[in-house]
């Protein structure tokens, strides 16, 4: 009986401790604003992804604070994860949806990257990132053993982009002969490089930033899918090779599957560390709660979005993991990612 009724005073005491914590992260975003830091320009898939998730968090965060996107895309997104880190208040008034690959810049030697990937507090992930590599409708290149054998002009954003590291990576490990033009705009640009002809194709753009910022793409057939690089192939293309098969030794395996990690992060929303638990707590369960709202759902399917969450803890972990791997690995990742000099 006193084992029983201790309990059930714990019990209270913890309801109420839970309680009071809601009620102090209401009191505290209680007309409010919080700046949500956007990666990427203002437009592209990122930006849609961001934009659309900050459009339903308010209702589920304590207090109802409305949130403000403002693009910050120097740098890969580099310039709003080093904002947050080092000059934002440690408050929770301040967050960041960043590329996926920001998070794994430190690992990969960038310099400009001044922040700990690993004291971030990570919210979650909206879904993977998974990257093809693909022709225009009128290349003669329409298969990945054609791109192995012929020279291929892709556009690139800026050096350490996606669209820039993914086909110096597969050229390297897969022997495909993508030839980089780089310094593109990373939204309109690249875009507008494919369809008025100054490339032939774009590799390290992912199918979820098509499907989302480009869909007629897709609907009209103006693109050959000719790989695609991810830890799992997409529903939509079973066809299409997965460039893990693809890779012929177990080292150089080992290397892209430590890149994959990049992709697997997605679009990752995240706050600065030293954030008051209890808000971070309340940040986490928002975000969470939006990935699973019906009309959030809707509106994501409306924008093309493809929604495969991962939590914040998760995120987390993968990152533990990458940073964990042996140096060899890292370093050959990071020979293979830095721009040519």
């Amino acid at each position: 009986m006193r084992i029983s009724l201790m309990a059930l005073v714990a019990a209270a005491l913890a309801q109420c401790s839970s309680h009071a914590s809601a009620d102090e992260v209401a009191d505290f975003y209680k007309g409010r604003q919080i700046t949500m830091l956007v990666g990427s320009g203002a437009g592209g898939g990122y930006d849609v992804y961001a934009r659309v998730w900050a459009r339903h968090a308010s209702r589920y965060i304590p207090g109802q604070p409305q949130i403000v996107a403002k693009n910050m895309p120097a740098a890969a997104g580099i310039a709003a994860a080093n904002t947050l880190y080092n000059t934002s208040e440690r408050d929770g008034l301040t967050i960041a949806a960043l590329p996926n690959g920001a998070a794994m810049d430190p690992l990969a030697g960038n310099v400009q990257a001044r922040f700990d990937a690993l004291k971030m507090i990570w919210l979650g992930s909206m879904g993977k990132l998974q990257n093809v590599c693909a022709t225009w409708h009128t290349s003669a290149v329409r298969t990945i053993k054609a791109a192995q054998e012929k020279e291929i002009i892709v556009a690139g954003a800026g050096s350490t982009s996606n669209t820039a590291i993914m086909p110096r990576i597969l050229n390297d490990l897969i022997g495909t002969r993508f030839k980089i033009i780089a310094g593109y705009d990373p939204t309109s640009g690249l875009n507008l490089a494919l369809e008025r002809g100054e490339a032939e194709g774009i590799c390290g753009l992912s199918w979820s930033t098509i499907k989302a910022s480009r869909p007629h793409w897709i609907r009209d057939k103006l693109l050959n899918v000719i790989v695609q690089v991810g830890v799992d192939k997409l529903p939509d293309l079973p066809d299409v090779p997965g460039a893990l098969d693809l890779v012929k030794d177990a080292a150089s395996r080992q290397v892209l599957e430590l890149v994959l990690i990049r992709q697997e992060i997605g679009r990752p929303i995240v706050l600065p560390p030293d954030v008051p638990a209890h808000r971070v707590t309340a940040l986490r369960r928002a975000f969470d709660a939006v990935i699973t709202d019906k009309e959030f759902l809707v509106d994501a399917e409306k924008a093309g979005m493809e929604i495969e969450p991962l939590t914040g803890t998760a995120v987390h972990a993968m990152l533990e993991k990458a940073y964990a791997a042996p140096k060899p690995i890292v370093d050959r990742m990071i020979s293979l990612i830095e721009p040519p000099k």
